[in-house]
């Protein structure tokens, strides 16, 4: 079975042709979708084929699904442009005949109001009207998400955020590759939707405490309401848009969008989820 990759010099795409490669896959069956094939060099020195595969440009899309059996199509990160890229890779892969579309989507895509659900919601909705057997995989936060806050709360003793004491299920990038790994190479995943997270959902008090933890200093959690976040933002120099997307990202975290955990990707990956200490020191 040959296997597409798309964005797989990202960091995600690089770890499934990972988790895929040490679950015995082939690398020659693996096509490796890359914008900037110079990128993916290292791909190719592992056996890995590459080929040239721009969202925006559908010649390229075309040409990189032809002949392969299952497409694993990441989310595009162009805001405002997502919809209509993961369009150009639905329609390819339904006129090339692929048996397979697995999607890394959002979690409660259909039903949330998390900001970022929407253009998620529509391609999954885009994935069922094509008729494509597919898989959705609602991935939670990234627990690498957080290297940031991290090293900016160690800094400062303070980890602010206006997400009150919503709870995210998060787990790490690895442990979401290995789930899209197991049902690209696995039967009986078609028309599952898999809403995905970590074994432990956690607060920001107890995210303040494993960073102070990792980093052998204070750090406290300091409760913003949505206004005093934005005013700390404006105050540091961010655009209106990109405030009013943290603030209403937060909002929705704060509303329990993220909270959410069954097990489910622990079951697909065959082990626990990685503890968000764990990935935390790995950071550091």
């Amino acid at each position: 079975m040959s296997i597409l990759i798309t964005g797989a010099t990202g960091q995600l795409g690089r770890l499934v042709i990972d988790s895929l490669i040490a679950r015995g896959t082939d690398p020659q069956s693996i096509v490796a979708g890359a914008r900037d094939v110079a990128q993916a060099s290292d791909l190719a020195a592992r056996g890995v084929r590459v080929a040239s595969l721009d969202y925006n440009d559908a010649a390229t899309v075309t040409a990189a699904v032809k002949g392969v059996d299952a497409v694993l199509l990441i989310s595009g990160s162009e805001l405002g442009k997502r919809v209509t890229q993961h369009q150009t890779v639905v329609d390819a892969a339904k006129a090339a005949g692929v048996a397979k579309l697995v999607y890394t989507s959002a979690p409660k895509a259909t039903t949330s109001d998390l900001i970022l659900a929407p253009d998620h919601k529509d391609t999954e909705e885009l994935i069922a009207a094509s008729g494509i057997p597919a898989v959705i995989l609602r991935n939670n936060w990234y627990n690498e998400n957080y290297a940031g806050p991290m090293a900016q709360a160690a800094s400062t003793g303070v980890l602010a955020a206006s997400v009150g004491d919503g709870k995210v299920a998060s787990a790490s990038r690895r442990d979401f590759a290995d789930a899209a790994a197991a049902v690209l190479l696995e039967d009986g995943h078609i028309g599952a939707v898999y809403e995905l997270g970590g074994d432990a959902a956690w607060d920001h008090a107890e995210l303040a405490a494993t960073i102070a933890d990792v980093a052998g200093s204070p750090v406290e959690y300091t409760a913003l309401s949505t206004e005093q976040h934005a005013a700390a933002l404006e105050s540091a120099g961010l655009d209106a848009g990109t405030i009013g997307f943290v603030t209403t990202l937060e909002a929705g975290i704060r509303g329990g969008a993220l909270a959410d955990t069954d097990g489910t990707l622990a079951r697909l990956i065959g082990r626990p989820t990685t503890p968000l200490a764990e990935s935390l020191r790995a950071l550091a």
